[in-house]
């Protein structure tokens, strides 16, 4: 049989033996807006929490928006152009309002990879829109410290508008539960100091600071805190299915409406399985996550619950942009050189992470759990050797040698890598 797995731009097709049982994994079908901008405005007009925007732009001279960075296929054509449109309407002039790239401390998006990011060239050519530099210190502005002791610093094109909000994708993530919300704004605009407080290992280890876990996530709690020490924010929030139509679209306050899309997108992206699989086929959710090693991890991560300890994974990632930063190429040699053990060990000591180094930490839980193989055509044989797990040339050779050693036929298959979580239900 052949299954199709998201790699890159385009489908990879393997061909798998007939004789072997797959189980294909992915979300139910969801429900599709028939006209994604319509339900947008109409939000606005009855927002999921919050003044509505037309109030809201009526008493401010500033705003600023936030948007996710290349990584995460956000919409932004779609829901961009309305929410300026409004904006104008509600008497902010074009030179007061900036569209701010949430980086956190991955790279700069600029030029035609911009426009890419933006989807629409009427954003592009009347709107200001810049990039998070989360290193640059002149760029942000304290606003004290969480309860916990990270020292909360912001974009200050951010803390000082009148009108702020975060937009982006609702998906699982590995470490704060949901993405979205108020992740856009930390780490997404907050400076180095804060993001490597609260991705050190005292949050990354917590049990709780997993996909789809919200209760109990420190780093979920952590974001709040900071959320609450901004003040007011207003978010649009953006639900896509496996071909990335819009299922959901909400605009209200930042909190309470991403958890209205979390809400929603929970039915699909959790999806509960009978068993545990000796061997997992999965992707890192194709362009643009996987186009470093760095983000493939989530993929990894994301199949954990079904596969049988000391079972084979097998992730296809493009890696068109190779391993990621060059802090975290450093982190995976740091990990190559010490040891796991040793380096966990490391890193618990620290108050503050390395930049990057917690992708590596997370690479620690699939390494725990069994095997790894990787299928790439990104990665150079120097780059392949960082990556601490095994290259595959093949995924079907490697899914043979995986069920000939575990003598079970029984193989599950992930699509849509991180973006689907299953999770082992005994009885569903």
């Amino acid at each position: 049989m052949d299954i199709s797995l998201n790699y890159g731009k385009t489908q990879l097709v393997v061909t798998l033996p007939d004789d072997l049982e797959v189980r294909v994994i992915r979300k139910p079908d969801m429900p599709l807006l028939d006209d994604p901008v319509a339900t947008l405005e109409a939000s606005f007009a009855k927002p999921d929490g919050g003044p509505n925007l037309a109030d809201l732009a009526r008493n401010a001279q500033t705003a600023c928006i936030l948007i996710c960075d290349i990584t995460r296929p956000v919409p932004n054509g779609v829901l961009l152009p309305p929410l300026l449109r409004a904006l104008l309407a509600g008497g902010l002039s074009k030179e007061n309002i900036v569209i701010l790239v949430a980086t956190g401390l991955h790279r700069p998006n600029e030029n035609e990879e911009l426009a890419e990011l933006i989807g629409d060239p009427w954003v592009i050519e009347n709107f200001t829109v810049a990039n998070h530099f989360a290193r640059d210190d002149a760029a942000h502005v304290s606003l004290g410290r969480t309860r916990s002791g990270t020292k909360v610093m912001l974009d200050k094109r951010f803390v000082e508008a009148d009108l702020r909000i975060a937009t982006g994708l609702v998906e699982p993530h590995f470490m704060a539960g949901w993405s979205g919300g108020r992740k856009v704004i930390a780490p997404g605009v907050a400076h180095a100091e804060t993001i490597t407080t609260f991705h050190s290992a005292r949050f990354m280890e917590h049990p709780n600071c997993a996909n789809c876990v919200l209760d109990g996530n420190p780093l979920h709690e952590e974001q709040l805190e900071i959320v609450s020490m901004l003040g007011r924010v207003s978010a649009v929030n953006v639900v896509i299915d496996e071909v990335r139509r819009i299922s959901m679209i909400n605009f209200g306050e930042v909190v309470e409406s991403h958890m209205a899309a979390v809400d929603h997108v929970r039915t699909y992206a959790e999806v509960p399985m009978p068993e545990r699989f000796s061997t997992v086929i999965t992707s890192a959710a194709g362009y643009p996550l996987d186009k470093t090693y760095y983000q493939t991890v989530k993929g990894m991560v994301g199949a954990l619950d079904i596969l049988e300890p000391g079972g084979t994974l097998v992730i296809a990632s493009a890696c068109s942009e190779g391993m990621g930063s060059a802090e975290y190429v450093s982190s995976q040699r740091n990990l190559l050189d010490m040891g796991a053990e040793f380096f966990l060990k490391r890193i618990k000591a620290q108050s503050h992470a390395a930049v990057d180094e917690w992708q590596t930490e997370m690479l620690l839980k699939p390494l725990r759990a069994g095997q790894v193989g990787l299928y790439t055509e990104g990665l150079t044989e120097e780059e392949l050797a960082l990556t601490a797990v095994k290259p595959v040339t093949s995924i079907a050779e490697a899914v043979a040698e995986a069920v000939a050693h575990a003598s079970n036929k029984r193989v599950a298959v992930i699509p849509e890598g991180p973006y689907v979580v299953p999770r082992y239900r005994p009885g569903t």
